[in-house]
């Protein structure tokens, strides 16, 4: 990009966020302190930049202040705009507006069924970056929407990502590429939110390979099609055929990772414990599977879930209070409160930022753990369940 074409744009953006605040948009750039003009060194140099700008002036697209004292009158004093559009246009460029127009355009077919399309247009409309782009990305976050409502349509089943993504665009890592994008229609929210690239697509019910329900404890399990013992150490299952579980077991405990399973799993206290392993973010396939075990178990018996201390670890808690809320069950945490936790664990642990405690605290008082909520904000800390050795509820 020549050094004309950079101080142009640079005066087009302060010319449109001038429009932006409601300021006069004839902004100006005094050239004596551009860098890239005082840069210039040699005749050619000048000659071309000038060039360029008188380019621009013909096109009435800028004012030029010039030095008429110093021989010819060449030497430049300040550019102005005096006509925003048509300094778009002389640049091959489109206003803010006209790209927020043609995102909205876009995105229309989508505004109904997430909320979050109408921010995002929001944002862009008043200069602000959603996830480092702008409205150029309106292709990209409508084909995330496209995505999502068709999983949404086949909520019942898990499916492989690159082979959902070959049968919806024709390849298979277009999918992967509009993560951020399917994050925030997921979310809801137009900021990062800690969730990792995997617990996106499971979201959805996406998965990189099949992910089988992990149960342990003794029993039985009804499927669609059979009845089956359970077994130790675990049993894993297609989520799609579970339909209930039949045990002696005092309490249910779901687990966010898999170390943690495992380890929960071997423990000599895991026979009266229903024990299942969610998989990091539950996809609704799983959630299907976990509501039916639920509506099957005895109405007393205790749920509990144990996940990270982290926003992530809280969202997950909160998709799952909400499944079991669904069939008029509560949730309850398990070794996610500064209260229960060892006290070294809880001095050794990491504070969160401010607004990831935020996070932490809103997503906690949605799983209805109030309690929970006030001992974290007392001690704010960020904790993986690997950390802990498994202790499973009596």
């Amino acid at each position: 990009m020549s050094a004309a074409r950079q101080v142009l744009d640079r005066l087009l953006r302060r010319a449109e966020s001038a429009r932006l605040r409601g300021a006069d948009e004839h902004v100006s750039l005094s050239m004596i302190s551009t860098a890239e003009y005082a840069a210039l060194r040699s005749l050619d140099e000048l000659e071309r930049f000038h060039a360029e700008v008188a380019l621009a002036e013909r096109a009435g697209a800028v004012t030029v202040q010039r030095e008429g004292r110093s021989g010819d009158g060449s030497r430049l004093l300040r550019l102005g705009v005096a006509d925003l559009p048509a300094l778009a246009r002389h640049l091959g460029t489109r206003l803010l507006d006209e790209q927020v127009a043609e995102a909205a355009r876009q995105l229309d077919a989508w505004m109904a069924l997430f909320p979050i399309v109408a921010e995002t247009l929001a944002a862009w409309r008043h200069g602000r970056k959603v996830r480092g782009c702008g409205a150029e990305a309106a292709a990209e976050l409508a084909l995330a929407a496209r995505a999502v409502a068709a999983r949404a349509d086949d909520a019942g089943h898990e499916r492989i990502l690159r082979r959902e993504s070959v049968r919806l665009f024709g390849d298979s890592k277009q999918l992967e590429k509009l993560t951020p994008w399917l994050e925030i229609l997921v979310t809801g929210e137009l900021t990062a939110t800690g969730l990792s690239r995997e617990e996106v697509w499971s979201a959805i019910g996406l998965r990189r390979e099949p992910q089988p329900m992990l149960l342990a404890c003794s029993g039985s399990v009804e499927l669609a099609v059979a009845t089956l013992p359970l077994v130790r150490p675990y049993l894993g299952l297609p989520v799609e055929s579970v339909r209930a579980v039949a045990t002696p077991a005092r309490c249910l405990l779901s687990i966010e990772n898999l170390s943690s399973f495992h380890d929960a799993a071997s423990a000599a206290q895991a026979k009266s414990v229903l024990l299942i392993y969610t998989g990091g973010m539950p996809s609704p396939a799983w959630r299907a599977a976990y509501a039916r075990i639920l509506s099957h178990l005895p109405p007393m018996l205790p749920i509990h879930h144990w996940g990270d201390v982290d926003e992530g670890g809280f969202r997950i808690a909160a998709v799952l209070a909400a499944t079991a809320q669904s069939v008029s069950r509560r949730l309850l945490p398990w070794m996610m409160s500064p209260a229960e936790l060892p006290l070294d664990v809880v001095r050794q642990a990491k504070a969160p930022t401010p607004s990831s405690l935020s996070a932490m605290l809103r997503w906690a008082e949605r799983c209805g753990w109030s309690d929970l909520a006030v001992q974290l904000r007392r001690q704010p800390m960020l904790l993986e369940q690997e950390s802990l050795d498994p202790a499973l509820p009596d």
